[in-house]
């Protein structure tokens, strides 16, 4: 479903005309909720980059939300993935900045909206692979995502629920979109946070049963 198949349901479904505006606020309403109730593939971002000698940070994508891995590759094009940690721990575990102390970074945390910190320090321009979330570009402006291709069911729904809230709609009424919200959410979470994450390295990522 593309955004103008999207807009014309909801007008018709509602019997309500809505300006593109007040359309727009439902749409981007309905992605909020559903990109940070579920992981989708559509969240996922792949990047390399570089580590400079003697510099502990690393800079990180602007769209960055939060990582699922950090990895260096060394010289012989291994990867090595690094453990996520606190600051704090970073700065007691690597004290210092020196030559002496300096190698293979091991672990990494975020120091603010812009950077990691990794300990130890690098001793070498080694490359990295950032594998992160980020919000994908909103269907509204794209006009076509993955969320509106492969689950519409879950997008349209979310979208009713905040149109109808918006026209002051019966309670019940909010209420059966809610259900048909919840039904369409639970088939995503069942692929997203189910199915594409039965091989999943780490345990502390996101994971729910598959029956």
């Amino acid at each position: 479903m593309n955004y103008t198949e999207l807009k014309a349901n909801i007008q018709d479904i509602c019997e309500n005309e809505f300006s593109d505006d007040q359309l727009d606020m439902f749409t981007d309403q309905a992605e909020q909720k559903i990109y940070n109730t579920v992981q989708i593939p559509a969240l996922r971002k792949n990047v390399t980059g570089t580590m400079s000698i003697g510099n502990c940070y690393l800079q990180i994508p602007s769209d960055f939300l939060y990582a699922y891995s950090l990895a260096v590759i060394d010289a012989s094009d291994e990867y090595h993935y690094l453990l996520n940690k606190d600051v704090n721990f970073i700065r007691e575990a690597y004290p210092k900045n020196t030559a002496a102390y300096r190698g293979l970074p091991q672990h990494y945390a975020n120091f603010d909206d812009s950077a990691f910190i990794l300990g130890p320090t690098p001793d070498l321009a080694y490359s990295t692979e950032l594998h992160y979330g980020y919000y994908p570009e909103s269907i509204v402006t794209a006009g076509t995502t993955w969320l509106g291709d492969e689950f519409d069911s879950a997008l349209l729904n979310g979208a009713l629920i905040e149109a109808i809230r918006f026209m002051k709609g019966e309670p019940d009424i909010i209420a059966n979109y809610e259900k048909l919200y919840l039904q369409s959410i639970g088939l995503l979470k069942t692929l997203g946070d189910g199915k594409l994450r039965q091989d999943a390295y780490r345990s502390g990522q996101v994971r729910i049963p598959v029956s």
